[in-house]
């Protein structure tokens, strides 16, 4: 589990953290790497950043931008196998200390005021920069939709099996669906003009297959490469619609994985 460390003079209760590269990144901050790092006032270098989410001592909530990846890497893997691991961060890898969370932490540090923003003041650096929030679950956007995303590619299960017993494919060759048809043309697009970094990711699934990530301008979509996509859209709030193999989507997911940006 997280643990409490120091860094510099203050200490850091650290809660949990998380990768910030062309191939992994919170999804909620942006379409692509790029994008993601703006939010946060980043330089998107190649070699990306963790992000580490704790307290203070009074419990103001800090995100810590730092550059020591394979770091941040391991304390993830780490935790992950359910062992703890003392994240010590080392102040010259520090890039950036914002106030807030961009994620939502159902846990906090024990013995130490709830979490809550920093007050302003000297310690904050850009006085103007609001603190970091999580998206409000409560509306639907760009945001809320990325969510969506992440959730059926780590339920796939859960989400392919209703499509077997509940949900009518939508097939690419009879153009039900005028978001989807968008949505598969600006994949398409990409084959010709590559897009950002990280606004199209390949992860490992079973087998030969990949679980394939693509973004764009108002839509997600998520797919097997041996099987199915499922895309959400912006204009349509809350809802995932299926799109069934066809003559169309197996070459489409097989040339998209190729651009992809796969973790190392």
């Amino acid at each position: 589990m997280p643990a409490t460390e120091e860094s510099g003079d203050e200490a850091l209760y650290v809660l949990t953290a998380v990768l910030l590269t062309p191939a992994q990144f919170p999804s909620v901050l942006g379409d692509d790497y790029p994008e993601a790092c703006a939010v946060l006032g980043l330089e998107p270098y190649e070699t990306g950043y963790g992000l580490v989410l704790g307290q203070d001592g009074d419990g103001a909530r800090w995100t810590v931008v730092t550059d020591d990846v394979s770091l941040v890497a391991c304390a993830i893997a780490t935790w992950d196998c359910g062992m703890e691991y003392a994240l010590a961060i080392d102040d010259r890898t520090v890039v950036a200390s914002l106030p807030g969370w961009p994620l939502a932490v159902a846990v906090a540090a024990p013995g130490i005021p709830a979490p809550h923003d920093p007050a302003p003041g000297p310690e904050l650096g850009d006085a103007a920069r609001a603190p970091l929030a999580p998206p409000d679950a409560e509306r639907w956007g760009p945001a809320q939709r990325r969510l969506g995303a992440d959730e059926i590619a780590l339920q796939w299960a859960i989400w392919r099996e209703q499509v077997d017993s509940d949900v009518t494919f939508v097939s690419p060759g009879e153009k039900p669906h005028t978001g989807v048809r968008r949505v598969l043309e600006e994949a398409r697009g990409y084959l010709e003009s590559p897009p950002p970094p990280g606004r199209i990711r390949s992860a490992f699934a079973s087998g030969d297959a990949r679980t394939l990530r693509a973004d764009g301008p108002g839509w997600s979509m998520v797919a097997r490469t041996d099987d199915i996509a499922f895309v959400l859209l912006d204009d349509a709030p809350g809802e995932v619609l299926p799109v069934g193999r066809g003559p169309e989507l197996p070459g489409l997911l097989t040339a998209l994985d190729e651009l992809a940006v796969r973790p190392l």
